[in-house]
């Protein structure tokens, strides 16, 4: 095996760095909800229409991304610096220009276009710096987009910004993020082959065995990921109300959502990575989403209840969701054909993201009719399926190309 590339941990140190900054346009909106429903008067389709809008827009991003083979075209650092330089400008038009739901639909859903360029090349510039250890890498890289994605609900508990200071806020860490990737972040010295455009390779990922499979490991995981993440801030909220008051631990429900899912989900995604390259990508990815999937299906039970004993389990999830995520994307790197690896990365990130159109939809009118009590146990059919995903790639015979044949 060659050398590990001399400087791979600095450069991985500022690519995520930039991953958090770009990655923190995600869920600006929904940390700011509350707010919102009171200004704009929203339902429940309002609340779930400005995450699903950067959800449509992401996966129509990845889709004309795969098509036109772009992240193997382009280079993955100019195609993530000029979508987070995109985002940073649509969301902060939208903090300073925007009073009424239908436009903000718009620019969530350009924002989510733009998200498309900033998540997939990363994975693929951390594939260029790390053959040994590359599932650890794109471990800490989801951790670094884990605390991005939840850094508004840190905004939002450390400060009395309103929320168009908290979506600007948001913004401004996505232009740091386009300062690091013009001035810090490059390519690894073992880049990938140039590849020529093919319509084709967009669905090669799901022609293959062992790719295949990987995918289906992760739509089962996607499944839960992004409604965990789009409802746990207003759970908590309501689980307080619903007590009479309180705390968790000391901490008002945004710094606790803060903490679930980004703390813990970042020690989750680090812990994952290190874990699968020891223990293999299959056993790592089978444990995590069996945890996670019981979690969803109890943490409701809580509702109402001790807010110590909800805030650890709420923590407990957002460890275990995440601690997988890196493994099915390292599993595509290690599987895939070189040349479409970018295209790849792309098409599986592109389906998985409209599976969570679903599940974040759905958990509203659940709440509707059995109460937050059962809400999120809709989420645990996903990772119980990619459990069984995973227990086939493991015992396929292409499973040997994973962590230096750890499976």
């Amino acid at each position: 095996m060659a050398d590990p590339a001399p400087g791979r941990w600095r450069a991985l140190f500022f690519l995520s760095l930039a991953e958090l900054g770009a990655l923190s346009l995600w869920f600006s909106a929904a940390a700011v909800l509350p707010a919102l429903s009171r200004e704009w008067h929203l339902g429940d389709g309002g609340r779930a229409g400005l995450t699903i809008a950067v959800q449509a827009g992401f996966i129509v991003g990845t889709l004309v991304s795969a098509l036109g083979n772009l992240p193997d075209i382009i280079s993955p650092r100019i195609l993530m610096l000029w979508s987070a330089l995109a985002g940073a400008v649509l969301n902060g038009a939208l903090a300073l220009r925007v009073d009424s739901l239908t436009p903000a639909l718009v620019l969530r859903f350009a924002t989510g276009l733009c998200m498309a360029g900033a998540y997939p090349p990363a994975m693929k510039i951390v594939a260029t710096w790390f053959r040994s250890g590359r599932g650890l890498a794109i471990g800490i890289l989801v951790g670094a987009l884990t605390l991005g994605s939840a850094s508004p609900h840190l905004f939002r508990s450390l400060t009395d910004l309103p929320w168009r200071g908290t979506l600007l806020a948001a913004s401004g860490l996505s232009l740091l993020a386009v300062l690091l990737l013009w001035s810090c972040v490059t390519e690894g010295p073992d880049r990938f082959p140039a590849a020529r455009f093919d319509f084709h390779m967009a669905g090669a990922v799901f022609r293959e065995r062992g790719p295949r499979l990987a995918c289906f490991g992760y739509f089962g995981h996607m499944w839960e990921l992004y409604s965990m993440w789009a409802w746990l801030g207003l759970f908590l909220a309501a689980s307080l109300d619903a007590r009479g008051g309180g705390s968790y631990l000391g901490l008002n429900a945004p710094a606790a959502t803060f903490v679930a899912m980004g703390v813990g989900g970042a020690l989750g995604a680090y812990a994952g990575g290190a874990l699968a390259d020891r223990w293999g990508r299959t056993t790592l990815t089978m444990a995590a989403m069996a945890l996670s999937g019981l979690s969803a299906a109890t943490i409701g039970l809580s509702f109402g209840g001790p807010p110590a004993l909800t805030f650890v389990l709420a923590l407990f999830w957002g460890v275990t969701v995440i601690a997988d995520s890196a493994q099915f994307s390292t599993a595509v790197t290690e599987l895939c054909p070189p040349a479409y690896v970018g295209t790849a990365l792309t098409a599986q990130t592109c389906v998985g993201f409209a599976l969570t159109i679903i599940s974040i939809w759905l958990i509203p009118p659940v709440i509707r009719l059995v109460g937050w009590g059962w809400a999120f146990a809709l989420l645990a059919p996903g990772p119980a399926l990619g459990v069984l995903a995973m227990a086939r790639l493991r015992a396929a015979p292409e499973a040997v190309r994973m962590a230096n044949g750890r499976r």
